[in-house]
């Protein structure tokens, strides 16, 4: 069997010159930076809350749909009414005109204005000796001027003027004739459509009912999602929170799973304390007879040295228990910041360090006092441990507290200041050596700040040293 190869059609690829894909290129390059500029404009000026963003997706298409509508009907059907309004005027004004010219009268007219006052509602009156008045400004906006305008010129044929706006419910109108210039007074209803405000009060107190039970049903819809926020934010920031999962189906399957997750957070931190307390007990009980051995044993320098690691061990247990259990079992309560940094401040003036305090703003916290108590002790005794003067500033304003816990010592160089946020880390060479110290001040004091929902930072402080920055919401 012999294969037979056919070449397949291929359409010509299209190439544009190197010179015109430039030119394309600067046209509209400048057109995608006013579009991307107009983007962000839009965007920064959008509301940023799902309510409000909510209300724009229900409102903006009611209003989009009845202004069409509005448009339409003013467009269209007003127009069209209008005209067929003022050409009934119109024709019935120059029917008079004829029958005043055809059928002579008396001077006056008198049996001409009777039956246009009784038959058609026209106010007729025929003027001698006197000229039409010079035309006045045109409505910039009137239906009524330029439909009425037309038919005269197209039905009578003659030098007219009119006024539509002199008298709010009336039109006057003047047409110059052989012998004189004939005055047509009537109302607007019989030359416009007047009624018109009706359907528009309509359709704009339908729209705001309409708008009104959209908002009442919008708000009970998103408040549920507000109240799961607020308890996954009160949770962060470690406060006692009720929350009860209510709304749609999908707002309440969001709310279970929240509750889910914070029962399993919850049941880790006390299987971890659990745990903990039981590692505890079994060490301090070792190390307690470690220490009895000693006290049996005959007083000597290695008996001392072996004394004083005893002693080390049981401070980094201590220590590592506190940054491990994290004072979870503690509840947020309103607390005197004023009080609490005072009695810090007082500490380290005891213990030889020169300790300025500044604290602005509403005093009034909502912390867990003893954990939070631990997290200022922390910097303070960071900042008392490697400098001589210590200054402490704190700000309450609007939701967040910012402390700064500033000191003159060595400091710490910049790429080295995440390091020491470790357990068990200390940079003995940025830092002077404390035999004392285990390495889990600035760790345990990171962990509660951000158990408050904060966080802790650190800085060149004014003083020479180093500034540590904690801010958390309050």
């Amino acid at each position: 069997m012999r294969l037979i190869r056919t070449r397949t059609n291929r359409l010509p690829r299209l190439r544009l010159p190197a010179g015109r894909f430039i030119a394309a290129r600067r046209v509209f390059a400048p057109l995608g930076l006013i579009y991307g500029a107009i983007a962000r404009r839009v965007g920064a000026a959008m509301p940023k809350g799902l309510f409000a963003r909510a209300l724009i997706i229900i409102i903006a298409p009611i209003v989009l749909l009845q202004s069409f509508i509005a448009y339409t009907f003013m467009e269209r059907h007003w127009q069209t009414v209008t005209m067929r309004l003022s050409s009934a005027v119109t024709a019935d004004i120059a029917a008079l005109i004829d029958i005043y010219e055809t059928f002579p009268q008396d001077a006056q007219a008198s049996e001409l204005i009777r039956i246009a006052d009784q038959r058609l509602g026209l106010d007729v009156e025929i003027l001698r000796d006197t000229e039409l008045p010079p035309p006045g400004p045109k409505p910039f906006f009137s239906i009524l001027d330029q439909a009425l305008s037309g038919e005269i010129a197209r039905q009578v044929e003659r030098p007219f003027w009119i006024d539509t706006v002199g008298r709010s419910d009336l039109i006057e109108i003047r047409i110059r004739l052989d012998d004189g210039i004939m005055r047509v007074i009537t109302e607007r209803s019989q030359a416009y459509a007047s009624n018109s405000h009706i359907f528009l009060l309509w359709m704009g107190g339908t729209s705001l009912v309409l708008m009104g039970i959209a908002i009442i049903f919008l708000r009970n819809q998103i408040r549920p999602i507000l109240r799961l926020a607020e308890a996954a934010e009160s949770f962060g920031k470690g406060r006692e929170i009720e929350f009860r999962p209510r709304g749609a189906r999908e707002v309440r399957q969001a709310g279970h799973a929240f509750i889910e997750m914070k029962r399993r957070i919850e049941r880790a931190i006390d299987q971890r304390t659990t745990m903990l307390n039981g590692v505890s007990h079994d060490l301090r009980t070792i190390l307690t007879r470690f220490k009895l051995s000693l006290a049996l044993l005959e007083p000597s320098d290695d008996v001392r040295d072996l004394e004083r690691d005893v002693d080390e061990m049981s401070r980094m247990l201590e220590g590592y228990l506190a940054f491990a259990r994290g004072d979870s079992g503690e509840q947020a309560v309103p607390t005197d910041l004023r009080d609490l940094l005072g009695e810090i401040s007082a500490d380290a003036e005891r213990q030889g360090h020169p300790t300025r305090l500044r604290v602005d703003g509403d005093p009034q916290v909502v912390v867990r006092p003893d954990a939070f108590r631990r997290l200022v002790f922390n910097l303070v005794s960071n900042a008392a441990r490697h400098g001589e003067t210590i200054a402490i500033s704190a700000n309450h304003e609007s939701r967040w507290l910012v402390m700064h816990v500033d000191d003159d010592g060595p400091g710490i160089p910049q790429d080295q200041r995440d390091e020491v946020f470790k357990p068990f880390v200390r940079l003995d060479e940025a830092r002077n050596q404390d035999e004392s110290g285990s390495g889990l001040g600035l760790a345990i004091a990171r962990d509660i700040a951000r158990s408050h929902g904060g966080d802790i930072s650190l800085d060149d402080s004014p003083l020479g040293g180093l500034r540590a920055s904690l801010r958390i919401p309050a």
